[in-house]
């Protein structure tokens, strides 16, 4: 079924030129039909991201505390909450998405923060994992900032990244896969998967569409920060 037109609408002003007041202004007047809109798109990295992290989590995941950077209305808190996550923190630049967030019950904290811009409001080696889901993409977070992303992770700990393969976005994505690549190869961070995911979400065009199928494709990334801690004997 196609997508309504609004929604199609909406996506493409979130993810074109416009400047970062501007981008603001959008999320902030979506935040009130966000999730209808990701539902009616399909939009699957939430629930892919979470199992991803769940499964490369070595320990009961209760007790581990959680960044969830560009958190929305809190899709991904709700994913990774059913799975056992229970210490959850989110930054977003949007003040009507963390409203929304907020409201959700999942977060024992939530602050504004626009990732690129400044730096994360959280101590270094902080968190046992951190999630960007959604927003490492074209006009979005820049790959650059992924390093913000390791200094605020303890050393052991896990980073769960997403990134659409769509045509608009191939760009970006290379981009931002030579700057993994750079931090693996530096011994900053140890790949844990790499998963690639056809129907990521119901494409906004005929262009963006992997071919023909109507829908785009994305990529999870699970990376475990260096050093890893040794096992424990016994």
């Amino acid at each position: 079924m196609r997508l309504p037109a609004a929604v199609r609408e909406r996506v493409a002003a979130v993810h074109g030129g416009a400047g970062l007041p501007e981008r603001l202004r959008l999320y902030d007047g979506w935040a009130a039909c966000y999730e209808q809109d990701v539902a009616a798109l399909e939009y699957r990295a939430p629930h892919l991201a979470a199992a991803s992290l769940a499964f490369a989590f070595p320990a009961p995941p209760a007790e581990a505390r959680l960044l969830d950077v560009a958190c929305g209305t809190g899709l991904v808190a709700r994913e990774l909450h059913r799975r056992g996550f229970r210490c959850l923190h989110g930054v977003d630049g949007s003040a009507g998405m963390l409203e929304r967030a907020r409201s959700t019950g999942l977060y024992q904290d939530l602050r504004q923060c626009i990732l690129g811009r400044e730096p994360l409001p959280a101590p270094a080696e902080h968190y046992d994992a951190v999630t960007v889901v959604g927003a490492l993409g074209e006009g979005q977070v820049p790959s650059a900032a992924v390093p913000e992303l390791l200094h605020v992770t303890k050393p052991g700990g896990f980073l769960c990244l997403t990134t659409r393969s769509n045509p608009s976005n191939l760009r970006y994505k290379a981009e931002l896969e030579a700057v993994l690549k750079e931090l693996e190869r530096q011994g900053a961070w140890q790949k844990v998967l790499a998963q690639e995911v056809e129907r990521w979400e119901k494409a906004t065009s005929d262009e963006e569409s992997t071919q023909g199928t109507g829908y785009i494709s994305g990529v999870v990334y699970v990376y475990r920060k260096c050093p890893v801690p040794p096992l424990e004997e016994g």
